[in-house]
C-alpha cells in the first residue's frame, strides 16, 4: 500500500453527510416554491391596475404553504435530483419539466377545491417562471456554498490516469451539479503527466481491493476505455461488492449518446444501444423551426437600432458595402446567401495572398484553423470591434427569419471546405446551419478544421430543444468575454 492510501485513509471521511444533503435541498426548495407563490401574487396584483380583471387572490393557507409546494416537491423528487448527482444543466431540465407538471396539477386540485375562479392566468404564469428561477438560483448558490465550504462532497477513487482522465476531472471542475471530491487514482502507469502532480496514485490495478478497502471509498469511476473486456469485467466483478456506486466509461467516446437508450436483453446477458436520429422525426423540425422563429423575433426586435449604427460605423469607417453577403453551404447541400457586416477591405483577397507569401506562421495557422490569429491586416478598424463581440454576424438573424439558417446549428461552411468536409458533409447538411453553435462555446476560432466538423456532427446526432437552448445561454456569455474571438 502507498504512503498516499495510508494519509487519506488517516482522514476522517464522513460518508453520512450524504443523506443530510436530500433533507437540505427539499428545505431549500420549499422556501424557493413560497417566494415563488408570492411573488407572483405581488407582482399580479400590480399587473392587475392596467387590466379591468381586479386580481384579489383568497388562496386558503392549506394550499399555499402545503398543497401547492407538496405538488412541487412530489415532482421534484420524481425527477431525482435529490438522489443522483447530475450535471447543472441536466438538473435544470428536470426542474423545468417538473414545474411544468406542477403547475397543471396544482390547478387542476384548485379547480376541484373550487378556489380556481379567483386565480388568473397570469398569475399561474408568473408562478413557473418565478418557481423555476427560485429553484434554479436558490440550488445553484447553495451548491456553490457547500463546495466553497468543502461540505458534502462525494468522495471518488477513478481507476485509469489517462487522457480520459482528464477530461472527466475538466468536467468535474467546471460543473457544480457533481459535487466531488476525487481521493485520487489507480494506475500501472498514469498517461497523463498533470493528474499525478494534482492527485495522489494510491495504488496499482493489483491493488485496487485493498486500496477501496483502506479508503472505504463508496464511489468508483473506472476511466480506462482501453482496458480490454476480459479486464474491465475482472474489475467490475472485484470493484461492485465493495462499493455503492460503480461507473466505467466504455469505449464510445464521441458517439452520439444524447438520445441514447439502454435495453437489457437478459436471457442473452446482452446490453442493446438505442441511438435516436431525432432531427430526422418530422415534429422535431416543426418543434426547432417554431423555437427559431419565435425567439429570432424576440431577438430582432431589440437589436434593430444596434444593426443601424453599426451600418452607419462601417460606412464611415472604409469604402464598400455595409453587407458581406457570401454563399454558404445550407440544408439538402443548397447554396445560399449569408448575412454579415463587412469587417474587411474591399481588396482582402489580395491582402491576404501578399500577407500568406510573407508570414509563415501566419499561413500556418490559414491552414489549420482557416482563421489568422492576432493581427490580420485585411480587417478594417470597426471590424476589429465587430469581430471582438461577433457583432458582424448579427444581420444572420435575417437568415433566421428568412428559414436558412437556425438560431443554434452547425457552423455554415463554405462551397470551396466541401472536399475537406469529406464524410461529414452529409451528416452536416441534413440540418440549418446556425448562428451558434457547439464549436462557438468550445473555442469558437481556436478549434481546428477538423475538431469544428467533429463538433457539428456529435450536435446534429445528439439535437435536442434543450440543448440549443443551453447553447444559446453559453454563447452569450462566451461572446461578452471575447473567448476565442479575433
Amino acid at each position: 500500500m502507498t504512503m498516499e492510501c495510508k494519509k487519506i485513509k488517516a482522514k476522517k471521511l464522513d460518508y453520512n453527510a450524504s443523506y443530510i444533503m436530500p433533507i437540505l435541498f427539499i428545505i431549500v426548495d420549499y422556501l424557493a416554491i413560497l417566494l415563488a407563490e408570492r411573488t407572483a401574487i405581488c407582482l399580479r396584483q400590480n399587473i392587475a391596475v392596467l387590466s379591468t380583471y381586479n386580481f384579489m387572490p383568497n388562496i386558503p393557507n392549506l394550499y399555499f404553504y402545503i398543497l401547492v409546494p407538496a405538488i412541487f416537491l412530489i415532482f421534484l423528487y420524481n425527477s431525482q435530483i435529490y438522489v443522483t448527482r447530475l450535471p447543472f444543466w441536466e438538473v435544470i431540465q428536470r426542474i423545468f419539466y417538473a414545474v411544468i407538471y406542477s403547475v397543471m396539477v396544482s390547478i387542476v386540485l384548485m379547480y376541484f377545491g373550487h378556489i380556481a375562479g379567483g386565480i388568473s392566468r397570469i398569475y399561474v404564469c408568473l408562478l413557473a417562471i418565478w418557481a423555476f428561477g427560485f429553484l434554479c438560483s436558490f440550488r445553484y448558490f447553495l451548491k456553490k456554498i457547500l463546495i466553497k465550504c468543502n461540505m458534502f462532497l462525494e468522495p471518488v477513487i477513478i481507476i485509469g490516469a489517462g487522457k480520459t482522465a482528464e477530461l472527466i476531472i475538466n468536467e468535474f471542475k467546471n460543473d457544480i451539479g457533481l459535487g466531488v471530491n476525487i481521493l485520487g487514482f489507480i494506475d500501472d502507469d498514469p498517461i497523463s503527466k498533470v493528474l499525478p502532480q494534482e492527485y495522489p496514485i494510491l495504488g496499482t490495478f493489483d491493488e485496487t481491493e485493498e486500496v477501496i478497502k483502506k479508503t472505504k471509498v463508496k464511489t468508483v469511476l473506472i476511466a480506462a476505455p482501453g482496458l480490454k473486456k476480459n479486464e474491465l469485467l475482472k474489475l467490475v466483478n472485484l470493484i461492485q461488492p465493495l462499493v455503492k456506486n460503480l461507473a466505467f466509461i466504455p469505449d464510445l467516446i464521441g458517439a452520439p449518446v444524447g438520445n441514447m437508450q439502454i435495453e437489457r436483453l437478459y436471457d442473452s446477458q446482452l446490453i442493446l444501444l438505442k441511438i435516436k436520429n431525432n432531427l430526422s422525426r418530422r415534429y422535431n423540425r416543426i418543434l426547432k423551426k417554431i423555437f427559431d422563429t419565435i425567439v429570432g423575433v424576440i431577438i430582432f426586435i431589440p437589436i434593430a437600432p444596434i444593426l443601424i449604427l453599426i451600418a452607419i460605423a462601417i460606412k464611415i469607417d472604409s469604402e464598400g458595402s455595409i453587407f458581406f453577403n457570401a454563399k454558404r453551404i445550407g440544408k439538402n447541400n443548397v447554396e445560399f446567401t449569408c448575412y454579415k457586416f463587412r469587417t474587411m477591405y474591399n481588396d482582402s483577397d489580395k491582402i491576404l495572398e501578399n500577407y500568406l507569401a510573407n508570414n509563415k506562421k501566419a499561413a500556418d495557422e490559414w491552414r489549420i484553423f482557416r482563421k489568422i490569429k492576432g493581427y490580420d491586416p485585411r480587417v478594417t478598424k470597426v471590424g476589429i470591434w465587430l469581430r471582438r463581440y461577433s457583432l458582424d454576424e448579427l444581420p444572420q438573424i435575417l437568415n433566421v427569419l428568412t428559414g436558412n439558417m437556425s438560431l443554434v446549428g452547425p457552423r455554415p461552411y463554405l462551397p470551396k471546405e466541401k472536399n475537406e468536409m469529406g464524410t461529414y458533409l452529409n451528416i452536416i447538411t441534413n440540418t440549418l446551419p446556425g448562428i451558434t453553435g457547439l464549436w462557438q462555446i468550445r473555442g469558437r476560432n481556436e478549434i481546428t478544421f477538423s475538431d469544428r466538423l467533429k463538433m457539428d456532427a456529435w450536435y446534429i446526432q445528439n439535437w435536442s430543444v434543450w440543448i440549443d437552448v443551453v447553447l444559446l445561454y453559453k454563447t452569450i456569455f462566451i461572446v461578452l468575454n471575447k473567448n476565442g474571438a479575433y
